[in-house]
């Protein structure tokens, strides 16, 4: 296949993600909709269009299993619309499922894999069934005094939801309206937007006059339950009128006109704006502005994001060798040289910032992405446990590195099934307890300096810290003097030791003790950490914090032992001068006082076990730099503190990757390379000290 070809491809997945997603999200309102007994015609037109418009994308691509699959779809949906299928429970429970066909069905296409997706038959052959039985149509439209031109011009879908209406109890309305042809697009959809608080807008027709030649005139039939007055009030204006249509005499039904040839025309898939007479359309044939793009963004492959962050990050490293240079030539006497070079610098770093910025915005996409594939989760598996739940979200618009939401999918989804299965009691346990039958799941994100954080809590039983204690003991993970010496955050922290759950057999979702020591891992390499709250029969909160973007980021640079570190400033809360003779042991454990709080101490020439370097000169004071994460922070005691640079953090190797401590390396651009700590690693080391002083024990008195 040709360059464009595969180009043309790339275009066709992306924007086919996009509209299984709009599908995807539509589905978790209709069933919010649902749950609240309300009605939403428009949003289920919508969804109809999208899987209309993803039909023919993957006809015209030859993607045959998704075309099979939305041609199905559309028609379903198409019953819906009309009224012919009743949204229940369990239809929408097709409608789920047909969305996450949608995307095995969209990876395989990518994949280029010509396996048939078995799912797909079935899925099929329920639709068949569900539309079966057709629901009757309302009825009492023709007891209304409606112009029977207005009538002649309905599609079936507006002829359905104005037989609806009036079967609920609303009643008609005629609005007038006249616009500025040059804005009559923009007009007419506010008006339509303002009308939406008070109704539903069926249909609308040009009435064939105009107060002057430059504008039109068009009649909007408007379902409402309120009265005259208050639409009066709040829609009507200089070029809004607004009338009650009238019920006929005796009840006749309004006679029925042929379809203007004009309009007969016009193909059935236009939306109703296409309606304009023809003495609107422009002089002298197409109109350019018609011929431009209404989009006005482009797609661009993340990987090509990477690439041009790393010449940035190149760049970087050349703007700190040009400011060193500077310096040299000053020193050297060439003032006037030097002065030069530091303008010009300045000048390059404030355009390299710009840049530099630019591609991180472009780099950045809502954590609402992963929110709504977590949303459909918590409502496949309430239903399957048996648990009704409620899933709350806010923040959805919180915008993290695209990196690192596309690593977020599976740790969310390990704890969103252990919030289900572990803390959400049943139905009889929340009855028994006064609690309310549904179960409450909240996700909130928020951005808190050069961090985002991510709140998952739930309104469950919470973690039983006896059982989780016996069960560590039980795995040999430590003796039960060791537990006893461990604090209540310790305790709890114990979830995340590898091969451990509370629940005594395993089923299908939980209880193997496989998810949240791999949660924990996955989030240290995103460059974040855990946090863990809970309390008995009231809930468990996690929350995660992460980096907003891996890709550049600013350091301080430090020396231990004569060797240069870079630490991230996201995790850099402030550095002191350390006074030793502060320092004093608890529990085995170096900590000082920090204005009335205690502070680990972690000293990195001992942690790493550096020797001293040759030559190296005498450290005379050393100090400590406070490392935060979340809710937990840490002091790193260093040798000297060397100021602040942006840096590249390059991955460090297949055979050195999994080393503890290091989030990877860069280069300083005086041709040297500089280890990057990875602040999260280091908490977690430090704080987990007391589990790992039980372990050393017990292997001494084995």
């Amino acid at each position: 296949m040709t360059a464009g070809g595969d180009r043309a491809r790339e275009e066709f997945h992306s924007e086919a993600q996009e509209l299984v997603e709009t599908f995807s999200r539509n589905l978790l309102t209709l069933d919010a909709a649902l749950r609240e007994r309300r009605e939403d015609p428009g949003l289920v037109n919508e969804t109809f269009r999208a899987v209309h418009t993803l039909k023919s994308l993957a006809g015209l691509f030859g993607a045959r299993r998704m075309a099979q699959l939305a041609h199905h779809l559309e028609d379903v949906l198409d019953a819906l619309r009309l009224g012919k299928l009743p949204l229940t429970p369990e239809v929408l429970d097709l409608l789920f499922r047909a969305a996450e066909l949608f995307a095995a069905a969209l990876v395989a296409e990518r994949e280029q894999t010509g396996d048939p997706l078995p799912a797909i038959g079935a899925l099929l052959r329920e639709f068949e069934q569900a539309r079966a039985g057709p629901v009757a149509a309302a009825s009492g439209v023709e007891r209304y005094d409606l112009d029977p031109a207005m009538l002649a011009v309905l599609t079936e879908y507006e002829e359905h939801r104005l037989r609806s209406s009036v079967e609920r109890g609303l009643s008609l309305f005629r609005v007038r309206v006249d616009f500025d042809l040059f804005t009559i697009d923009k007009a007419l959809e506010d008006i339509k937007a303002q009308a939406k608080a008070f109704g539903e807008v069926l249909t609308y027709l040009p009435t064939g006059s105009a107060p002057s030649p430059d504008r039109i005139e068009l009649d909007l039939l408007l379902a409402s339950g309120e009265p005259l007055q208050v639409l009066v009030a709040a829609l009507g204006g200089p070029h809004v009128t607004i009338e009650a249509i009238p019920l006929r005499a005796g009840g006749a039904a309004a006679p029925r006109t042929p379809l203007p040839p004009v309009v007969a025309s016009l193909p059935s898939e236009l939306p109703p704006a296409a309606r304009l007479p023809a003495d609107v359309a422009i002089d002298g044939g197409v109109d350019p502005a018609a011929l431009r793009a209404v989009s006005q963004t482009v797609r661009v492959d993340i990987r090509r994001l990477d690439a041009l962050m790393n010449v940035v990050g190149e760049l970087a490293i050349v703007k700190n060798a040009l400011a060193r240079m500077a310096e040299r030539v000053r020193a050297e006497g060439g003032r006037q040289l030097s002065s030069e070079l530091h303008s010009i610098q300045r000048s390059f770093d404030r355009r390299l910032g710009e840049l530099q910025g630019g591609i991180l915005e472009v780099r950045m996409v809502p954590l609402g992405q992963v929110f709504d594939r977590l949303a459909r989760a918590v409502r496949q598996l309430g239903r399957e446990m048996g648990k009704d739940i409620r899933l709350v979200i806010t923040g959805a618009d919180t915008e993290i590195d695209k990196l690192i939401v596309e690593e977020l999918s599976d740790p969310l989804m390990h704890v969103v099934r252990n919030a289900i299965d572990h803390g959400i009691e049943s139905l009889a346990e929340r009855s028994r307890l006064g609690k309310p039958t549904a179960g409450t799941i909240a996700l909130n994100a928020f951005q808190k300096g050069n961090h985002v954080l991510i709140e998952v809590e739930d309104d469950g039983g919470g973690i039983d810290e006896v059982a989780l204690g016996a069960r560590a003991v039980s795995l040999g993970h430590l003796t039960e003097s060791d537990l006893a010496s461990l604090g209540r955050a310790e305790r709890l922290n114990l979830v995340f030791l590898p091969g451990l759950s509370t629940r005594a057999e395993a089923n299908d979702y939980s209880g193997r003790g496989v998810g949240m020591d791999v949660v924990k891992t996955n989030i240290a390499r995103l460059g974040g950490v855990i946090d863990l709250h809970s309390e008995a029969e009231i809930g468990t909160k996690l929350t995660i914090t992460l980096p907003v973007t891996l890709a550049i980021v600013s350091a301080l640079l430090v020396r231990v032992e004569g060797r240069v570190y870079a630490l991230p400033l996201t995790s850099v809360a402030e550095a002191l001068q350390l006074d030793e003779g502060e320092v004093r042991s608890i529990d085995g454990r170096e900590v000082i006082t920090l204005r009335g709080q205690t502070l680990a101490l972690c000293r990195l020439g001992r942690v790493f076990a550096l020797p001293p370097v040759a030559g190296a000169r005498e450290v005379t004071r050393r100090y400590v730099v406070v490392a935060t994460l979340g809710a937990r922070r840490l002091g790193l005691a260093v040798d000297e503190l060397l100021g602040q640079q942006d840096i590249v953090i390059k991955p460090l190797g297949r055979s050195l990757g999994g080393v503890r401590g290091f989030a990877g390396a860069t280069e300083l651009g005086d041709q040297h390379v500089a280890l990057v700590l990875d602040p999260g690693a280091l908490i977690d080391e430090m704080l987990a000290a007391p589990l790992e002083a039980a372990r050393e024990r017990r292997a001494l008195h084995a």
